[in-house]
């Protein structure tokens, strides 16, 4: 589910194609699950400045995270965030289940073009830190 979102966080400065190529492979891979059907159904009806927003929004959670840095991924804060996080993407994305939470987690330290963005607007090492705060948050739950 790691690309379910994507097409929503503020990607400033990226090749549209490559948002495009994203949204492909998301629904190549996903396209017939569960979360990817309710993904669908959410967004159907939103205008671009509803998309604009919620990508904000989004990005706006990285930069709080980055903000919290030094503390320990296993924090109260930093678990909260992770819980924050899971809700605001099972309201309005899709169920937001701690499987598919991991799986984010590893796009956000994997490298490339969307770890760049995370650090981007938190600070170098975000998404990294962001992977820690959710394998901790996760551990809890599976």
């Amino acid at each position: 589910m790691l690309m379910l979102g994507v097409k929503y966080m503020d990607f400033e400065g990226f090749d549209p194609k490559k948002l495009d190529e994203y949204s492909q492979q998301a629904k190549v891979l996903y396209g017939k699950t569960d979360a990817y059907k309710e993904f669908e159904q959410k967004q159907k009806d939103r205008t671009k400045e509803q998309e604009k927003d919620l990508g904000a929004q989004v990005m706006d959670f990285f930069a709080r995270l980055g903000k919290m840095r030094p503390c320990e991924p296993d924090s109260e804060e930093a678990q909260n965030w992770a819980s924050e996080l899971q809700a605001f993407f099972t309201e309005h994305f899709y169920t937001c289940t701690p499987q598919i939470l991991k799986s984010l987690a590893e796009s956000y330290a994997g490298g490339g073009s969307m770890t760049e963005n995370i650090d981007k607007v938190g600070g170098e090492g975000t998404g990294a830190f962001a992977k820690q705060v959710i394998d901790s948050y996760t551990q809890k739950l599976l």
